[in-house]
């Protein structure tokens, strides 16, 4: 009896390829060729004696070669330092801190903030009174905390509060200024005067607090500007407007001469939210008509604004620098861009 041998069919393709699937070309895609090769140099041993080829093949696993063991356990487990204290052991200063009111300010969140995440915190602020109620707060957080005097607009208080600063605490990693405020007056109205004190506010102010805060850091600190979405005004305000401008350019700028320091600055663009400064004589329909004028027609909190600086003053933000981050609920709404009145606000006398 004679028997013949059927040919065995030729393999099937690998159908779990993804260029080999869903009509797409039959070729093997570059990432299997790839990945193919490396596995064949790592069982072979071909990688042996070949730091390119181990490299190669390293990343191709999806590690890195060679990684700060600062830095492994939160790639391998990306919320592994979502929680607890960021900055315990680190010193705090925050220009604007005080507690003003009931509702409070971006600066006193961002201190609070900073406390509960285990830092020390230098209150500065002008007002005595404010500067007390935080850090009597602060305290209560367990972290320790100083009311330091500042008169933002004067270059020898900065000059002195850091240094009182640096003193107090023996040093300074991480700084916020929140300090700022200005006319509504037409750009063919405002004072000389009211003009240079709204540009000092601002933007002067935050240059001389850098210019004498940054050689007091500690290396690979952060700094955390506040400006404003008025940067978009087309009305009254264009005082305000520059300054504001001004102050972001500033931050990129800083963000350059010490990136060698590893000190990262970065600036937080305000959207119209309720907080002590907006809340002084406005009206509920006032208000209204603002929260209207949001895309998200959600109101903001001085908490939204520090809970984003405060984020930049982290390592978490480590690899951020030189950014201006807008925090406005995605800024004006459709229905609001053509009616825009005092510094990118809509105006009060006009409907939705």
């Amino acid at each position: 009896m004679t028997t013949t041998s059927t040919p065995s069919s030729p393999s099937p393709r690998r159908s779990t390829c993804p260029s080999w699937s869903e009509g797409r070309p039959t070729r093997p895609s570059r990432w299997w060729c790839a990945c193919s090769r490396a596995g064949r140099a790592r069982r072979s041993g071909f990688t042996d004696g070949d730091p390119l080829a181990t490299a190669r093949a390293a990343q191709l696993r999806g590690t890195f070669v060679t990684i700060d063991e600062k830095w492994r356990q939160a790639i391998s487990d990306p919320l592994a330092t979502a929680e607890g204290p960021w900055l315990t052991g680190k010193v705090a200063a925050i220009a604007g801190g005080g507690l003003s009111g009931p509702e409070g300010g971006v600066g006193f969140g961002i201190a609070w903030l900073c406390a509960r995440s285990g830092a020390n915190v230098a209150v500065l602020d002008r007002d005595r009174e404010a500067g007390e109620r935080a850090v009597e707060l602060i305290r209560e957080l367990g972290v320790d905390a100083e009311w330091i005097e500042l008169d933002i607009m004067d270059d020898a208080s900065c000059q002195t509060a850091v240094a009182a600063a640096k003193e107090r605490f023996g040093r300074i990693d991480v700084v916020a200024d929140s300090i700022g405020g200005g006319s509504v007056e037409s750009i063919l109205t405002v004072s000389e005067e009211e003009f240079d004190a709204t540009m000092t506010l601002n933007f002067k102010s935050a240059w001389m607090l850098i210019k004498h805060v940054a050689p007091a850091m500690e290396d690979g600190g952060a700094i955390v500007t506040v400006s404003s979405g008025a940067t978009e005004g087309r009305g009254p305000g264009m005082a305000y407007t520059f300054a504001k401008h001004a102050l972001e350019k500033l931050t990129i700028g800083a963000s350059q001469t010490l990136a060698s320091r590893r000190i990262r600055v970065n600036c937080v663009r305000v959207g119209m939210i309720w907080g002590a400064f907006a809340a002084k004589g406005m009206t509920e329909d006032r208000r209204e008509l603002r929260r209207k004028s949001v895309a998200m027609q959600i109101e903001g909190n001085s908490w939204d604004i520090a809970s984003a600086g405060f984020f930049l003053l982290t390592e978490q933000a480590r690899w951020v620098s030189g950014q201006v981050f807008s925090v406005d609920g995605g800024g004006m709404s459709a229905a609001a861009r053509g009616n825009v009145g005092s510094a990118g606000s809509p105006d009060p006398g006009k409907g939705e």
